[in-house]
């Protein structure tokens, strides 16, 4: 059977029609509203709702007298890019053992997505960070009730004891879990397509901002921004192995001073930090690209917006990135069109479905040079 069906009911007329490609094509068509997007009309950008059967997405569109139901491949259903993952080069062990010897007593947190860390330790007090997965921390002390005093990154809290791995086991994680990293020294470092100065720059990157690596070659770094790869050159930043941090409270976005809506969009998102990441996926807590979580973030609050992130740049009111506000969008270009979103939390800082090995995550705005900013809320 076709891998594209499409099945349309109207008011009229119940029926069920098995359609090619170009079928579906010319159906979209008739379903179109002003003007065209990239890969994907308008009308089709206002899917209310994605579920899956097997391989396929099922998307079901509401329209004043027509319903449709477009059943597609998961291959046809996102126009952003799917990710082709490459496995990261090996370090050596001088490295590893390095970056071990950072932390005086190591941990790693053992936990699906993210282990919250507390002022004091018990349930009832106040979250400061949260340590995600496979990140590393220094502990202290553990305490008689499993409490364990911790250090990651900019943040020392309390944690369950239990959700850390710790002592050798640790340390042997430590080496299959640790990720190669460039760090930027230099004030804007271009990313380039290929290894060379004759290359296209696809992005540029902020100085301090850390990228990760696949591979060195010569005086070139092959590294990782969302879904692209490209290459930067080796003089302008600093190799290190190490692993994850905790991500501080006040990163999470500054909510004051906006609307209850803004607060509670941007408290809603910060629940999913460390979900997967599945391209064509719109489900936060199973999987989602980029597009798709803004597009459920907005749905849940009653808003909606269009599916794919270059569709998602022509809704709204455009603005500058400097006036960006939490809950506005943030978009992003590899060169050739936006292909991806975030959604600005506050306090400079953006969270955003990045990639299959960081998932959703929370980034500095300007991690990579922003090249669209649209404002959704009216308030």
């Amino acid at each position: 059977m076709n891998k594209n069906l499409v099945k349309v009911s109207t008011l009229c007329l119940a029926g069920t029609a098995l359609l090619t490609a170009s079928q579906l094509k010319t159906i979209a068509a008739s379903f179109t509203v002003e003007k065209p997007v990239a890969g994907i009309s308008l009308s089709l950008d206002s899917f209310y709702n994605t579920t899956t059967v097997g391989n396929m997405s099922v998307v079901k569109l509401n329209m004043a007298s027509t319903e449709a139901t477009v059943v597609m491949a998961d291959d046809t259903l996102s126009p952003e890019e799917e990710p082709v993952m490459e496995e990261p080069e090996t370090s050596d062990e001088a490295e590893i053992e390095k970056a071990i010897k950072k932390y005086e007593n190591i941990g790693i947190a053992t936990v699906d997505n993210y282990l919250n860390i507390r002022k004091k330790p018990g349930e009832d007090e106040k979250i400061i960070g949260k340590l995600p997965k496979n990140a590393g921390a220094t502990i202290y002390d553990i305490d008689k009730n499993g409490w364990a005093k911790i250090k990651s990154g900019k943040v020392t809290g309390y944690v369950m004891s239990s959700f850390l791995t710790t002592g050798k086991e640790a340390e042997e994680l430590a080496k299959k879990v640790g990720v190669k990293t460039a760090t930027v020294n230099t004030t804007t470092l271009k990313v380039r397509e290929k290894p060379s100065t004759d290359s296209t720059c696809i992005t540029l990157i902020p100085i301090e901002e850390e990228l990760e690596v696949i591979k060195t070659e010569d005086e070139w770094v092959k590294v990782v921004v969302d879904n692209d790869k490209g290459w930067v050159s080796k003089e302008f930043v600093d190799i290190s192995y190490d692993l994850k941090k905790a991500v501080p409270n006040e990163e999470l976005g500054a909510s004051s001073g906006v609307s209850s809506t803004r607060a509670n969009m941007v408290a809603f998102a910060k629940q999913y930090l460390g979900n997967r990441y599945v391209w064509g996926g719109t489900s936060l807590t199973n999987g989602t690209d980029c597009s798709g979580f803004t597009m459920s973030i907005y749905s849940h609050f009653g808003i909606g917006i269009s599916r794919t992130s270059r569709a998602q740049a022509t809704n709204g009111t455009t603005i500058s990135s400097s006036q960006a506000r939490p809950g506005d969008l943030i978009f992003y270009s590899n060169g050739g069109g936006i292909n991806h979103v975030a959604m600005c939390i506050g306090n400079g800082q953006v969270i955003h479905a990045s990639n299959p090995r960081s998932g959703i995550k929370i980034s500095n705005m300007y991690y990579r040079t922003p090249v669209k900013a649209v404002r959704i809320l009216n308030d």
